[in-house]
Order: C-alpha cells, then sequence, then structure tokens
C-alpha cells in the first residue's frame, strides 16, 4: 500500500453538516403550511404567498381525504361521519349528478344529504350536475383551507 492511498481523505464534517443543513431546511420549509393553516396567518412572504393563493384557484375542490358512497347494508352518512377525523378545516362536499328529468329528486337527496351531514358539525356543499346516469356520493377535504388562503367563504348549503 502506498503513503497517498493512507492519506486520502474521505468526505469531512463539513460534507455531513451541510447535508444536515439541508435536511433541516427542507423538513422546516414543509412544515411552514401547516404552520400557517394552524395560527391562520401567513408567515412566508407575502408576495410568494399570493402567488401561492393565485395558483391553488384553479382548484376549486381540494383532494378528497375520504369519500363515501351508499352501498347496501352498509353506514349511513352520519354514522361514517363519526367515523372520520373530527377537523374544522374539513369540508363534505355532496356530489349528485341526475339524467335529465332527474332534477327534482336530484335536489332533494342534496338536501336530505346535507341535512344528514350537517348534523355532525362538519361544513357541508351541495353540487348538482346532470349528468349520463344517476350518482350520489360525498367527498371530505380540506377545501375550506383553500378558501382561506383565497380570502373567500365558501357557500354551504
Amino acid at each position: 500500500m502506498t503513503s497517498a492511498a493512507l492519506t486520502r481523505p474521505g468526505p469531512g464534517w463539513q460534507l455531513i453538516l451541510a447535508d444536515l443543513a439541508l435536511i433541516l431546511f427542507l423538513l422546516t420549509l414543509s412544515a411552514l403550511p401547516a404552520v400557517e393553516a394552524e395560527r391562520g396567518r401567513k408567515l412566508a412572504d407575502s408576495a410568494a404567498s399570493d402567488k401561492d393563493a393565485r395558483g391553488a384557484a384553479v382548484a376549486e375542490i381540494a383532494a378528497a381525504q375520504a369519500l363515501f358512497r351508499r352501498v347496501k347494508d352498509g353506514p349511513t352518512l352520519a354514522e361514517w361521519l363519526a367515523n372520520q377525523p373530527n377537523d374544522p378545516r374539513a369540508t363534505l362536499t355532496v356530489f349528485v349528478r341526475h339524467k335529465p328529468g332527474g332534477e327534482v329528486g336530484a335536489w332533494e337527496t342534496a338536501q336530505a344529504l346535507a341535512v344528514e351531514a350537517g348534523a355532525s358539525g362538519v361544513a357541508v356543499r351541495t353540487i348538482v350536475t346532470a349528468g349520463q346516469a344517476d350518482e350520489v356520493y360525498a367527498s371530505l377535504a380540506y377545501d375550506s383551507v383553500i378558501a382561506a388562503a383565497l380570502g373567500t367563504q365558501d357557500s354551504q348549503s
């Protein structure tokens, strides 16, 4: 073995420290939206936050955290909601699609589900649309977080 091979330095403490600093930075950055939502005020630069809010305006309904569909011998909407985490940021959106001519029945179904869900204390929104087939489901999502970032209020049924 040569003396050059023995004295060749490996990765120094500076590289390890730089990696740890990067990890700490990424963890702090990823926690920022949660802290802002919890405190109800923006902590980041307002220009950057406003830009992000304008980008979020495209997504009017957040991705579902939980999805409810009626099934034979399954739980009711109220029972299903009772088993979901109680989070004040969550909004339940009731979707009712109906065939042409089924508007009245669709509105009655949507209203009944909104009343049933409203008793649980969760914010409720209904969306009734025409479609090729009748369909009823509900989506539990963090829509109110998007609305708060935009400075708007969801209309609730």
